[in-house]
């Protein structure tokens, strides 16, 4: 709920300050705008807040057990699939500031979310949906940083690839795909469009058997079109033991090596 009167705001990152959370950088920028003081929370000042904010991603990190002695609101996938933000909050610009030394020079978001794969092993596709959609362009949260950690599902799976590739390009940041990209989804134009975008390495997966002739033909396309060269900065991660023999296991990573 959407309030007007000054607050004191507290912030909890369950998980740890290992990694940004971007709600909480979303919900600190909309509090901050509204005048509102934020801060992450300490129990030494329980009766202080107006609100406390609690966010978890996964399931088993320890919860924060501290009676907090006003409003708190959860959310996260550690507590469940449901629960958005508000888009004016969830298209805010991040308050960064939260994570001074994970943030430096660095961005983090989302262009699209959500995965037609449906892999048994991930949780994208019942939270986000079996479609990648664009939900943002890269000046939502992107001010001129030079380094880009994109954390998109599977961009190439997006009907408007082309374009937020060309937005990650124009950037000139250098760019990390965190997720990988889907070999799966490679066209030869798509390629020359990843090699318009800066980026140290990229990787692919390889996860089960089934999907071997798709994976292999994508590979082989990036082999021949693909700006990294370095067999080094080109991987593949392979899933074993997951649905998988160990003569299954071994014939990818010998297709894999014979490839480069």
């Amino acid at each position: 709920q959407l309030v007007s009167r000054l607050m004191k705001i507290g912030l909890i990152d369950v998980d740890g300050h290992h990694f940004p959370n971007f709600a909480l950088m979303k919900l600190s920028a909309w509090h901050k705008s509204k005048g509102d003081i934020v801060e992450w929370a300490d129990a030494m000042f329980g009766n202080g807040y107006d609100r406390i904010y609690k966010s978890k991603i996964f399931t088993f990190s320890p919860d924060d057990n501290t009676p907090w002695d006003c409003e708190v609101i959860k959310g996260g996938t550690g507590y469940g699939l449901n629960g958005n933000l508000p888009e004016e909050i969830e298209h805010i610009y991040p308050d960064y500031s939260l994570y001074p030394e994970l943030t430096k020079d660095t961005a983090y978001g989302f262009l699209t979310r959500g995965c037609p794969r449906h892999c048994s092993f991930c949780i994208v596709g019942d939270k986000e949906g079996l479609q990648s959609r664009k939900v943002a362009d890269l000046s939502e949260w992107w001010h001129g940083q030079r380094y880009i950690k994109l954390l998109d599902p599977n961009i190439t799976a997006c009907k408007d690839r082309l374009d937020l590739l060309r937005q990650l390009a124009d950037s000139g940041a250098w760019v990390d795909f965190t997720q990988g990209v889907d070999c799966r989804t490679l066209t030869k134009e798509i390629v020359l469009s990843l090699n318009a975008v800066k980026t140290k390495m990229i990787h692919f997966a390889w996860d089960f058997m089934e999907q071997s002739d798709a994976v292999v033909k994508g590979l082989e396309l990036y082999a021949q079109h693909g700006a990294i060269t370095d067999e080094r900065k080109r991987r593949v991660y392979v899933l074993t033991n997951y649905n998988t023999t160990q003569a299954e296991n071994l014939h990818r990573i010998y297709t894999l090596r014979n490839m480069g």
